[in-house]
């Protein structure tokens, strides 16, 4: 975690996600993209093109250096590298491309979650973000200034789809020499035998050199309540899940739990794209 990529809207919760970075890249000599994305109010090359040549967009520019210069004079950014990126495009398109441009190994991003409607048809930015990043995406809540992960909860199916994106999780854990707890939740709809569940599990985790985790099997209504519950209950400091990056369609039936905790967890949640 050398390189990492902290979108600000220059709200309290981006601010929570940086002052959470610096801490994970003071830990790893690393250093920070800091990125705010100005969206033009009309769409097209054109409107691109031209930004230039529009006063009132200029200004916003301005503006926006200029808090980006206030935000890296932060103590907690002493001593970092700290690069500020400003560009006009889309925030979560612009987010996904510095991320691949600059190689990123995280992306830190502030949320507060959404709720009904804008839950359903808008979403947040983290949530597009978590749907469509191939790189890991770590989601904070609250602030934070002692950020350690001892717990760490990632709750899967553990099929074999899920072993390339686990790989960047044991690596996640062993940075951190986090305890992983690899837990299987049981649902009415989905069940599977203690026996099953935990002969599953231990397969799969024979495939990985882990440092410290154990397993779990843990019953409940749903998926993302089952996580939630295991995650309070062994007071986890993160929770950790696969995303299938679902679009379309397909995305508006199905759902993603991942994007449902990154609404509804309390506690940091970081996603690895399947």
């Amino acid at each position: 975690m050398k390189r990492i990529l902290v979108p600000t809207d220059f709200s309290q919760h981006a601010e929570y996600a940086l002052k959470v970075a610096a801490q994970i890249a003071q830990k790893n000599d690393g250093e920070i993209f800091l990125i705010h994305m100005l969206e033009l109010p009309t769409s097209g090359n054109d409107a691109i093109s031209t930004a230039h040549e529009m006063p009132e967009l200029m200004l916003f520019k301005n503006a926006a250096i200029a808090k980006l210069d206030t935000l890296m004079s932060a103590p907690y950014l002493n001593d970092l590298k700290v690069t500020k990126i400003i560009q006009f495009e889309m925030a979560f398109s612009g987010i996904i491309r510095n991320a691949e441009e600059h190689k990123v190994d995280l992306i830190v991003m502030g949320s507060h979650g959404a709720s009904g409607f804008q839950e359903m048809f808008i979403g947040s930015n983290s949530e597009k973000v978590v749907r469509n990043s191939e790189i890991p995406v770590l989601i904070i809540k609250k602030e934070d200034d002692n950020f350690n992960v001892d717990h760490f909860v990632f709750a899967s199916d553990f099929s074999d789809e899920i072993k390339k994106p686990f790989e960047k999780v044991v690596d996640f854990a062993n940075e951190f020499n986090a305890h992983l707890h690899l837990v299987t939740i049981n649902t009415p709809n989905n069940f599977k035998s203690t026996r099953v569940a935990q002969k599953i599990m231990d397969e799969f985790a024979s495939n990985f050199k882990i440092h410290k985790f154990s397993t779990h099997i843990y019953n409940d209504i749903n998926v993302e309540k089952g996580i939630l519950h295991f995650a309070k209950e062994v007071n986890a400091d993160l929770i950790g899940m696969s995303t299938h990056g679902r679009k379309g369609i397909s995305h508006f039936f199905n759902g993603s739990i991942s994007e449902d905790l990154v609404n509804h967890a309390k506690r940091p949640v970081v996603t690895f794209k399947i």
